[in-house]
């Protein structure tokens, strides 16, 4: 990149957001050119750099959108990520989407919006979630056949403050899965007498404990032995950094619908 990456970040005031605003401020191909919160936000004119924890970096957090950007990230909500798309579309800014939570009708929006501006939508970006991912879609279509058929469960850990379950990165686990295998039923928890457990389902279990930065384990059980693929999160830092690349790398590509199998290669 000749110069750097001209970047916005949409939610900014929240855990994400403030990791994003630290590394983003404190990689050179990075100039943090906006920090946007609602306008009802209590964090409005305060120093970005100073939020996030460190020092004043001369960006304060605000609800308007600055005139010129190459990229921006939205790491908010349901509701900010429709404003976010909106807003880049009528600017032509090329958009990453990290937030989770969405419905069908706003994920409609986000592939309209992508005919328009090139768009990377995922609901993780982690790099070891995504490569995860991969490996998932692997064994799911190698276990497809296995005589007396493979059960998956799937089992995510969060903290106390997420407010969706299942995550939507155990959502996209279960999505790779039903469609390597088939699967056509998904299963919210268990409770009282529900009888045996069919093949033709996927199980989701979302424990919330503590400041969980994020795991995931997707179980793939078969009469006599069991694979098992987790990945965890130590901190935040593996979603913004994967953020930051996913922006960077979007800058200059035509307008489409993009994931971060796309930003990987894989």
């Amino acid at each position: 990149m000749a110069s750097p990456c001209k970047l916005i970040i949409h939610g900014a005031s929240g855990r994400n957001g403030k990791r994003l605003i630290a590394l983003g401020n404190a990689d050179p191909e990075v100039s943090l050119v906006g920090a946007i919160v609602r306008p009802t936000s209590t964090f409005l004119n305060q120093d970005a750099g100073q939020l996030a924890g460190g020092s004043p970096i001369g960006l304060s957090l605000s609800s308007s959108w600055p005139a010129t950007a190459d990229a921006v990230i939205d790491f908010s909500s349901p509701e900010g990520c429709m404003e976010a798309l909106h807003q880049c579309v009528d600017r032509k800014i090329p958009l990453v989407i990290a937030s989770t939570g969405l419905t069908k009708e706003q994920v409609a929006a986000i592939e309209q919006g992508s005919h328009a501006i090139p768009i990377c939508y995922a609901p993780n970006m982690s790099v070891a979630v995504n490569l995860t991912m991969k490996l998932v879609q692997q064994a799911a279509q190698a276990l497809r056949n296995v005589p007396g058929g493979a059960d998956v469960e799937i089992l995510e850990r969060h903290h106390r403050y997420k407010e969706d379950s299942p995550s939507g990165t155990a959502l996209r686990f279960g999505q790779i899965v039903a469609e390597q295998m088939g699967i056509d039923r998904h299963v919210h928890g268990r409770e009282g007498l529900c009888g045996k457990r069919p093949h033709n389902e996927i199980g989701y279990h979302a424990i919330r404990v503590g400041d969980d930065a994020g795991q995931h384990t997707i179980v793939f059980g078969m009469m006599g032995e069991t694979i098992e693929l987790r990945v965890a999160a130590s901190n935040r830092d593996c979603y913004a950094t994967g953020a930051i690349a996913a922006a960077k790398w979007l800058i200059g590509k035509p307008a489409k619908l993009y994931n971060m199998f796309d930003v990987l290669g894989l």
